[in-house]
């Protein structure tokens, strides 16, 4: 963080869903992620490593907004084979920033975009 910032790290980043357990099942049985802890169906947080990644119910009314949460890899093709084989669909093709790294996205069952990215 830069000097003085207020902020200290990122604690966690929340999606909205409007099926919970649609939802928990896939960030558990396609990502691996653990389920830290679930409030009925209201809310939910799994463990993504220091930062948590968690759920919001919500319904027709509000719909789900946008984000993109990034997970980092270290071997993107792996990582893609792996998913893929858990039922993670992926969009046409990686991409990659030339000198940074590659990334690949996904989507959740509510349409909220994912990316793994494996640096250089």
């Amino acid at each position: 963080m830069a000097a003085g910032s207020p902020v200290v790290a990122l604690d966690h980043v929340y999606y909205w869903t409007r099926g919970m357990d649609a939802a928990i099942a896939f960030y558990t049985d396609v990502l691996g992620l653990e389920l830290v802890r679930r409030s009925g169906n209201g809310w939910a947080e799994l463990g993504a490593g220091e930062a948590r990644l968690a759920l919001h119910a919500t319904d027709a009314s509000h719909p789900p907004s946008s984000g993109t949460v990034v997970f980092r890899v270290d071997d993107l093709d792996d990582a893609i084979s792996t998913l893929r084989r858990r039922g993670a669909v992926f969009d046409a093709q990686e991409a990659e920033v030339p000198g940074v790294g590659r990334f690949a996205t996904f989507h959740d069952p509510d349409g909220n975009p994912l990316q793994l990215i494996e640096y250089r």
